[in-house]
């Protein structure tokens, strides 16, 4: 090693401060401002990130230089292996050709394809599979077609395409940030502040510096991280072998023995420190850069530096050996330690990489009819994946339905005057910003925050809007339940054509056009049925029964424009009892506070479960359970509600409703199934009788309205779509797996 080249280290590692190589600190400042964009980039789904088909637990740190990385990649994998667990490698492979995935087991692979860390790792777990490629997905894919549970990343931490479920840091304690700054200027590879998005800090090396010295580090990572995790850890030699050329044989400890050394590592010094406390005694040393590849002339040097010094025996580290030319046969004595890492408090640092393992799922959705499928959703991942923990984000209202089926709230519930961002009229958006939208909306983007590298791909019901929110809020690519737009509104614009293309990691479609649509454009899209008719299969009670008369189901809606339009409903009803004998049944959404809805009906009066009106004429009976239960039998529906009225359509229930510009965009969907009058209670009167009285007009509506909203099946689809494509059954036994283990203290010590 040059001159120049050590005085670039010790100003680097922080040990010349006032070095010319000060010069390099504006690029390091450069590289600085690089990495922060490029972390920002991912943090806000503008740069693409997306979850493996298996759990990864990556391994890295910030810095050039070694961290003992690989010990740490082997203590954790085998960790898993006592644990019962399948476990895999992935390594980028430096110094290795490959372009491809090249899975291998015992060490069975050239060294010039696959790199050194790889065949060391390899050989010393010969029953784990190792991956290695340029291809960290594609090398995942291939483990996983190997049996394997939980996948080991070997220096992943800048990896940020690859998602993964629980990043370990490793910061050196002997040199942990140079002098701070980023490379060229220095030895680190990201800010400091970076170790905020890991899950678990490693200060490795604690035996090689003072108590102070790692006291002061541990205070400057607890303003970074917690204490919960961060931990301790220190390489201990296991035993000593000399290398023949072909083969290890083990050999006593070689104490108080004088030997020369050589290494190709990144922390050289760390290596000598290791030989100084097994008491042997370096008479020289020559170092090479990191994964150098040795030649003849290289160890005919040391070869010379052996005879000269004298030297009893030559020392280099296991990694050293994968690095020798194929051929070559020491003619010295080579002794090779084997070292192994050791993680103090061993216990605590399993439960922490077992509670950062536990799947976190998130739903979310943005309407109160989006709620009712993205509920629906949550309640069959719970019953898929029961160790996982599944939390519903709901962008407007209270979240009762998620409530309802037993599924966590996860952000501040968000309630507007209009029920969230009306899209029909300007009027309603400026009401909602007026009582708080942009605050709202504020506080979601922190939940998110808190959320951000936590949680599995998260799942969207609802539009475009929720995509992008998910998508900015958290990073990763989300799948998209896309239950607003269809070619029957006009479809996808382009830019949201664009988007989906580009970040979704599969849309589901409301009909078999609207994803032939997106198809066209490369959109990940499919078609399994419409989620909103899941809601009829999953939504039911049952055992409802259905007065005499002619069946007329109200729904008023479920925002809170519902509790002026309930008059009118009641009105209409009355109309339609002047002239026909009428049952009425009206479904009143869990959004809705019955008793505000009764003071808005003046000339109304609630006995029990049924309003009358104040001479008795009129009867509607009031049912809170599932709009699916009544519509079974209803022969008219009037109603002004949303998501809801799609389903009494898709159950062949004629519907009628008022005319603007919402239910225009409505009727779009629901074609010739849908009756549209003015704003009046003789209106709607008159065009539910007609319905009633017209048994071919009945039927044709009733016909019209199963065809545009298809069948149900598209929950259940996209529940194995998790399971299987994103690896969430896997990641569920996993975390299961090793909850057990801990209990029964088998921490794979």
């Amino acid at each position: 090693m040059t001159e120049l080249i050590k005085s670039y280290l010790a100003h680097a590692k922080g040990e010349d401060p006032m070095s010319l190589w000060v010069c390099l600190a504006p690029l390091g400042w450069l590289a600085s401002i690089i990495v922060r964009v490029r972390n920002w980039a991912f943090e806000r789904g503008i740069r693409r990130s997306q979850e493996p088909p298996l759990p990864v637990i990556s391994v890295g740190n910030i810095t050039l230089g070694g961290t003992n990385k690989t010990p740490f990649v082997e203590m954790v994998t085998k960790g898993l292996l006592a644990m019962g667990i399948e476990s895999g490698i992935v390594s980028r492979g430096y110094g290795g050709s490959t372009e491809d995935p090249v899975v291998f087991i015992s060490g069975r692979a050239s060294r010039d394809r696959v790199g050194d860390e790889p065949l060391l790792l390899s050989n010393r777990l010969p029953s784990v599979f190792v991956a290695v490629s340029r291809d960290r997905m594609g090398d995942i894919k291939a483990l996983k077609a190997k049996g394997v549970q939980v996948v080991v990343a070997d220096d992943a931490f800048q990896h940020r395409r690859l998602g993964r479920d629980v990043d370990i840091v490793l910061v050196d304690a002997a040199c942990p940030f140079g002098n701070r700054r980023l490379a060229p200027g220095g030895i680190l590879r990201e800010p400091i502040d970076s170790l905020k998005r890991a899950h678990m800090v490693v200060i490795t090396k604690v035996d090689q510096v003072s108590q102070d010295s790692l006291s002061k580090l541990e205070d400057d990572l607890l303003k970074v991280i917690p204490k919960s995790r961060l931990f301790r850890s220190y390489l201990r030699i296991t035993k000593w072998c000399l290398w023949d050329g072909k083969s290890f044989k083990e050999v006593p400890k070689p104490t108080g023995r004088n030997v020369v050394a050589f290494s190709a590592i990144g922390s050289p010094q760390s290596f000598m420190d290791s030989l100084a406390e097994q008491k042997v005694s370096v008479l020289a040393e020559r170092r090479f850069k990191d994964h150098h590849r040795y030649c003849h002339q290289d160890l005919v040097s040391v070869l010379e530096l052996f005879r000269s010094s004298n030297a009893e025996a030559v020392v280099c580290t296991e990694k050293d050996i994968y690095n020798l030319p194929s051929r070559w046969r020491p003619s010295f004595p080579l002794l090779v330690p084997f070292l192994e890492t050791e993680v103090d408090e061993s216990d605590r640092f399993w439960t922490c990489m077992t509670r950062m393992l536990r799947p976190h799922i998130v739903v979310a959705s943005n309407g109160y009819g989006e709620d009712a499928m993205a509920s629906l959703l949550a309640q069959k991942l719970m019953s898929r994946f029961p160790a996982s923990r599944i939390t519903g984000f709901p962008l407007v209202g209270r979240g009762e339905q998620y409530v309802q089926r037993g599924v966590e709230v996860g952000p501040v519930l968000s309630v507007t005057p209009t029920g969230g961002v009306v899209k029909y009229r300007f009027s309603d958006l400026m009401t909602d910003i007026k009582s708080g939208l942009l605050g709202h909306i504020k506080r979601q983007y922190q939940v998110w925050n808190r959320l951000k590298g936590h949680i599995r791909t998260p799942i969207c019901v609802g539009d475009v809007y929720l995509f992008l929110h998910s998508l900015w809020g958290q990073g990763q690519s989300p799948v998209l339940i896309a239950t607003a737009k269809t070619t029957y509104l006009h479809g996808h614009w382009r830019a949201e054509r664009l988007l989906l293309r580009s970040r979704a990691r599969s849309v589901w479609t409301r009909d078999r056009e609207t994803a032939a649509e997106l198809l066209s454009s490369r959109v990940p899209a499919r078609f399994d049925g419409n989620p909103i008719m899941d809601l009829v299969g999953d939504n039911r009670m049952g055992g409802f029964v259905w007065p005499s008369g002619k069946r007329v189901l109200i729904l008023p809606g479920s925002r809170d424009r519902a509790y002026s339009d309930v008059r009118l409903i009641l009105d209409s009803a009355s109309e339609m009892s002047k002239k026909e004998n009428c049952c009425f049944v009206a479904v009143v959404a869990p959004t809705l506070d019955l008793k505000r809805l009764v003071r808005g009906c003046p000339g109304w009066i609630k006995d029990g479960d049924v309003l009358r009106n104040i001479d008795g004429s009129v009867e509607v009976n009031l049912y809170t359970g599932p709009v699916a239960d009544p519509a079974e039998m209803a022969q008219v529906l009037i109603g002004l509600g949303g998501t809801a009225n799609q389903v009494c359509a898709g159950l062949g229930v004629p519907v009628v409703s008022i005319l603007e510009k919402g239910t225009l965009v409505q009727q779009k969907l629901l074609g010739s199934a849908e009756l549209l009058v003015p704003p009046t209670a003789k209106d709607l009167a008159r065009a539910a009788l007609s319905v009633l009285a017209d048994e071919a007009l009945a039927r044709s509506m009733a016909e019209a309205g199963k065809v545009r909203l298809g069948t149900s099946g598209a929950l259940d689809k996209v529940v194995s779509y998790c399971g299987d494509e994103l690896g969430w059954t896997v990641r569920d036994e996993v975390y299961s797996l090793m909850k057990s283990a801990c209990r029964k203290g088998k921490k794979g010590e």
